[in-house]
């Protein structure tokens, strides 16, 4: 193999449009590896962290920069021509007219340009967001902060500035958000209604929404707040700003809050905050084990499904009690394990809480039990759950909800070991994701079946899919082409991680 190293001076993408170039000059003939990052200090140890480069080059922060990994040197001068082809027409498609001459270099210039905009959506190297946020907020600008790896103390500055000028901040970290109908960063296209989302997770907003738009419902908002939102050092800033914001909002009649449990004296503000409303609020702090009772006006789900049905049916919804199938009685440890490979966080903590007490112990990187916490992530031990989006898998690499490649490998990996019997999945569409996932995944799969049924071995595997009609990618055609390929599919994630314990149970007392 060979790897070769590139720069493109003086060339800026954000994350998402670099995560899909390496996943597609990852994909060309000869090509074993890509990554396409800024070449920040932080961007360039990831990489050899990666462990793409064995020592890193000096950062050039304003230069993009490529390391392809490749079986000949002109298969790797091709990749490189081919991601100088793909940036040179993304400058190009701006048309060549007078008014297209010019694009903006700076904050100031932008809403100069556009001076009814209220929103600045900050995707740049986490060490420099900060201060591109703030040149928004100074600008009277509202501010989406997609990137991570923002010192919190920059967190702090920032929401402090924000709450003192009337302003809103999501994130930093924050991957989803639907704003006025739009769309941004890693979101769906679902119907517009009444139900206003909150959420520090991005997954979780997304299979809120989706679960809405399958009831017949519609979302007036989704805000993110970014993943230390709820954290005692933040306290909750941007969720309190924004349940204030669709208090009073009127096209917002429900509200519907998710995120992991949050610090205790910053989840009785914020419930405080959200009896307070005057409007119904449905409540799914997953896996939060504080006093329901002390807020008798608010409704608490069990899920990310059921905060979708419960915040339909409070907006008038003619929708039936809330049903889900039941888990089966604790399955027997008989060396049968499952395997759980997420690309969406929230998806993975979900199944971990619906797992763990019938599996009797779940091993992951974020495990219910800290005692059951993965010494090398790469290694699955027992029953396994783990999201493959985590920092500590994606980096110097595309997020897997962008490139199947990290996880394709994990399934297959999976497959050789014999105790493996189920492969429990997440697949996630919508704008930022890839455009074919079920595509991407199936020969894996495949591969998979082949190795065990080699081993005399059967694996299943069950999926839920988080999207609509309306995504490009199209749910229907996406859960065909998985169920002709004998997928096990659910209509949520809560309902695939107990379709998959059912097939464990069965799998482990014999049945084929």
């Amino acid at each position: 193999m060979t790897t070769r190293t590139k720069f493109f001076p003086n060339h800026y993408r954000d994350s998402v449009a670099l995560m899909r170039m390496s996943a597609e000059i990852a994909g060309l003939p000869g090509i074993d590896e890509a990554s396409f990052v800024m070449a920040t200090e932080a961007n360039i140890a990831l990489v050899v962290e990666a462990g793409l480069l064995d020592k890193g080059p000096d950062p050039r922060p304003n230069d993009l920069m490529g390391v392809v990994t490749g079986s000949g040197a002109d298969e790797i001068e091709a990749a490189f021509d081919a991601a100088g082809e793909a940036l040179a027409s993304t400058e190009g498609n701006r048309g060549g007219g007078a008014a297209d001459a010019v694009l903006p270099r700076s904050l100031d210039a932008a809403l100069d340009s556009a001076p009814a905009s209220n929103l600045a959506l900050i995707s740049c190297p986490g060490e420099y967001a900060g201060a591109e946020a703030m040149k928004a907020l100074r600008l009277g600008l509202n501010a989406m902060i997609f990137s991570d790896n923002v010192p919190v103390e920059d967190e702090i500055a920032l929401k402090t500035f924000a709450a003192g000028n009337d302003l809103l901040v999501m994130g930093p970290d924050c991957g989803t958000a639907i704003i006025d109908g739009v769309p941004l960063g890693f979101a769906n296209r679902v119907r517009r209604g009444g139900i206003g989302v909150i959420g520090a997770s991005g997954t979780g907003i997304q299979e809120v929404a989706c679960q809405i738009d399958r009831r017949g419902g519609g979302v007036s908002q989704a805000i993110g707040t970014g993943g230390r939102d709820l954290d005692e050092r933040i306290g909750g800033v941007t969720m309190l700003k924004t349940l204030d914001l669709l208090a009073a909002d009127p096209d917002t009649d429900v509200i519907a809050l998710v995120s992991k449990p949050p610090a205790p004296a910053v989840a009785a503000r914020i419930l405080e905050k959200a009896a307070a409303t005057g409007k119904p609020v449905i409540v799914n702090f997953l896996g939060w084990r504080g006093d329901r009772s002390a807020y008798p006006s608010l409704t608490f789900a069990g899920s990310l499904e059921e905060t979708a049905h419960l915040a339909v049916a409070a907006g008038g919804g003619d929708l039936p009690p809330f049903e889900i199938d039941p888990m089966p009685s604790p399955v027997p440890a008989d060396g049968h394990c499952l395997r759980g490979l997420f690309s969406g966080g929230t998806f993975c903590h979900e199944a971990l809480l619906e797992l763990t007490p019938v599996l009797g112990g779940v091993w992951s990187t974020s495990p219910v039990d800290e005692g059951l916490t993965l010494t090398d992530p790469w290694t699955s031990r027992g029953h396994t759950v783990i999201d493959l989006g985590d920092d500590l898998f994606t980096r110097g690499r595309p997020h897997p909800m962008i490139d199947h490649g990290l996880r394709n490998e994990r399934i297959v990996k999976e497959s050789g070991d014999p105790s493996t019997a189920v492969i429990l999945l997440d697949v996630v569409l919508g704008h930022g994701a890839d455009m074919d996932p079920a595509k991407a995944m199936l020969p894996a799969i495949a591969e998979a079946r082949e190795l065990a049924r080699g081993g005399n071995r059967r694996i299943d595997f069950v999926a839920s899919v988080c999207g609509t009609g309306r995504d490009p990618q199209n749910l229907d055609r996406q859960e065909a082409a998985l169920r002709d390929a004998g997928v096990r599919l659910a209509p949520s994630n809560v309902q695939a991680a107990r379709l998959a314990a059912r097939v464990l149970a069965e799998t482990a007392g014999g049945a084929s």
